[in-house]
């Protein structure tokens, strides 16, 4: 009679997890805890006398309707996507950009003319982005936690306005990167045999590939949060 236990349990937690969007290990967890928590209710009403049938019927009436259940799990979920973008966000921010110039030191060019005037702007706007951009993670990890913590709508607000705010300088950075490097490529056509540069490309690509995964996952149980 275990397996038919575990298989109402099984289906309360799954029609719950299709509810749910956020990091897959945080989500995880907490599935972990609510089938704990079922289990142990089903026990406690097997122990009082109660049939089975009738155990996991309340136990499972009993831990909460889906309208009751969403919005705080998918809060939690959404606090620890935001959490996650902001750390990985911070992890690749500040390599890159104490590493980025390495990728001209000794170039066949560097000690050649100039660039123009609006690549120098170029440049440096996306130097003032990437400020902002580890400000706001920065925040989103100050901000975020504390919501989650004291369930102030205000807070609340504050953090989805900081994690839009992230997610578009993010997505505002990925596109002065790649103008201000394919500007580069056309200015310096050796640009794409010198190794720093090719392994800068490989590795920004990732970068970006992470970042924009955790951006994703965020939007997603931001907006399954909102919905």
């Amino acid at each position: 009679m275990r397996v038919h236990e575990e298989a109402v349990v099984d289906q309360r937690l799954h029609e719950l997890s299709t509810r749910l969007h956020g990091p897959n290990r945080l989500k995880t967890d907490l599935l972990t805890e609510a089938r704990h928590a079922l289990e142990d209710a089903v026990e406690a009403y097997r122990e009082g006398g109660l049939p089975r049938a009738e155990a996991e019927r309340r136990a499972v009436a009993e831990f909460g309707s889906d309208r009751q259940l969403v919005p705080e799990f998918q809060a939690e979920l959404a606090t620890g996507a935001l959490r996650g973008l902001a750390l990985r966000t911070l992890l690749i921010s500040v390599p890159l950009i104490a590493a980025g110039d390495l990728t001209w030191q000794g170039s066949s060019w560097s000690g050649g003319p100039p660039p123009p005037q609006s690549y120098l702007l170029l440049s440096a706007g996306l130097d003032v982005i990437w400020v902002v951009v580890a400000t706001l993670a920065l925040a989103a990890l100050l901000v975020g936690p504390l919501a989650a913590r004291w369930g102030s709508p205000r807070l609340a607000r504050s953090a989805r306005l900081i994690g839009f705010g992230l997610t578009g300088s993010l997505l505002l950075g990925a596109v002065a990167g790649g103008a201000l490097f394919g500007w580069s490529i056309g200015l310096w056509d050796a640009a794409l045999t010198w190794p720093p540069m090719i392994i800068g490309m490989v590795v920004v690509s990732a970068a970006w590939f992470a970042l924009a995964r955790a951006a994703r996952c965020w939007v997603l149980a931001e907006r399954r949060l909102a919905a």
